[in-house]
């Protein structure tokens, strides 16, 4: 994560209901009850009875009054509980012209939302742009205490991510002052409705801001990916990203983004909907973590499709494969070069971040089902297919193998090109010298300037 990218950060509403008193264990999952409410259900193990429990109480995160300045007054105080500040050094590496290779520490801040609780850990929602690439995540809570998290998981393609803080650091005065946000049904919202922002802006620490939901459904473009969000007047700024977007009564609606707000334009401000991102932090807060041999593996060289490529030359959002690997299990199930992956599984892929993400959480040996978008004299249909994933064993096969395709194609050239020289030229006269020389400069201009282009 760049200090561009942390500058730009959004807070984000969160979405999702802590726990109250007692200990389970099992899947962690956020859902509907009785409408507009949502629950955590944690599910204990050995058949035991499946206890449900509320995410908040009315009289804890929900303000019944807010037809006034003071109505927004109790939203705030009962809401804030439930904000996080976060603090993250990250690492990040960058290259110079010459492909040398520099690594250095930048510092940031963003916000997020606790949204659940089991028997050993408590869960905060973020954005997944706050929290990418870090070394050191620090929460602040609202009582001020600072404990060090871990991050669970992420999503780049919602820019989504969750942390995660071991329940027994927590102090006892820290449990008796933090809350879980109460979680609001997104879909329900109106034009016109209040909207209240509350983040860590600009790391200064938690702020409120106040205004109105200005559209919905607002599909905009973010930097891998295009987004459908909530738009607000309520200012988002930097350091707001991973915070919430509530309504008037106090339950969350929206996760703010910085990253999503265009800086030429005052006054707009976009959230991700909290019905949206509910499943997406449920994946992610559920998900078993696997060993880098367990992780699944495709077999692709694909790079995203950008806004412009979608623009000018009609090729569909996703990742466009430039390589399928021969063997591969990308191979085996038909895909092909060209083709657009749009989906894995039961999610859109967008990016291959994303792909990346969803395949170190999946199974090698799993079989699941691709959606691509396959040309045909020049219109792109969808085509579904089910894959089989290898495992990273079988990615550092089929990597040596293509080295050493690679390495053998060099070693022919080499001897064609040896062989087609001229005698003048291998006996070394002089007058043939600079001739050579001119040539090898032809040779890694065109060479650099085709890569350059990728030709």
């Amino acid at each position: 994560m760049t200090k561009k990218d942390l500058i730009r950060m959004t807070t984000c509403a969160a979405l999702f209901g802590l726990v109250g008193g007692a200990t389970f264990q099992g899947g962690t999952y956020l859902y509907h009850q009785m409408g507009e409410q949502r629950v955590i259900e944690s599910a204990k193990e050995n058949n035991e009875e499946t206890a449900k429990i509320q995410t908040t109480t009315l009289s804890s995160t929900i303000t019944t009054d807010s037809s006034s300045e003071s109505g927004v007054s109790k939203i705030a105080e009962n809401v804030l509980p439930s904000i996080v500040a976060i603090d993250v050094v990250a690492e990040t590496t960058s290259q110079d012209f010459f492909g040398r290779t520099y690594s250095q520490e930048s510092s940031g801040s963003g916000s997020g939302i606790i949204v659940a609780q089991n028997g050993n850990s408590l869960y905060i929602a973020t954005n997944n742009h706050v929290v990418a690439d870090a070394k050191k995540v620090t929460v602040k809570f609202n009582d001020d205490s600072s404990y060090e998290a871990e991050v669970k998981g992420t999503d780049s393609d919602s820019d989504l991510a969750v942390v995660s803080i071991k329940m027994s650091k927590l102090s006892s005065d820290t449990m008796k002052n933090i809350k879980v946000a109460t979680l609001g049904d997104s879909d329900k919202v109106k034009v016109g409705n209040q909207a209240i922002a509350i983040g860590n802006a600009l790391g200064y620490g938690t702020s409120v801001t106040v205004g109105y939901i200005s559209a919905k459904d607002r599909e905009i473009n973010a930097e891998d990916s295009t987004m459908k969000v909530l738009q607000t007047d309520a200012a988002i700024n930097p350091g707001n990203s991973g915070g919430a977007l509530v309504d008037a009564n106090g339950a969350v609606i929206g996760i703010n983004s910085a990253k999503l707000a265009d800086t030429q334009v005052e006054g707009m401000g976009f959230a991700i909907p909290v019905s949206t991102a509910i499943p997406i932090i449920n994946d992610i807060m559920n998900a078993e973590k696997l060993s880098e041999e367990e992780q699944g593996y495709l077999g692709i060289k694909g790079t995203d499709v950008e806004e412009e490529y979608t623009k000018y030359y009609n090729i569909p959002k996703g990742i466009y494969v430039k390589e399928v690997t021969e063997g591969s299990p990308a191979a085996a199930a038909g895909l092909k070069t060209g083709d657009v992956i749009v989906k894995f599984g039961d999610r859109e892929v967008l990016s291959m971040a994303g792909l990346q993400e969803r395949l170190s959480k999946t199974k090698s040996g799993s079989k699941v089902q691709l959606v691509v978008k396959r040309s045909d004299d020049g219109e792109y249909k969808e085509k579904t297919m089910t894959v089989t994933l290898g495992s990273r064993k079988q990615a550092v096969s089929d990597s040596q193998k293509e080295d050493a395709q690679e390495n053998d194609v060099q070693e022919n050239n080499r001897q064609e090109n040896e062989n087609s020289r001229r005698p003048e030229e291998k006996s070394g006269q002089r007058g043939d010298s600079g001739e050579n020389n001119r040539q090898s400069g032809d040779d890694f201009f065109g060479n650099f300037f085709g890569d350059f282009y990728g030709n």
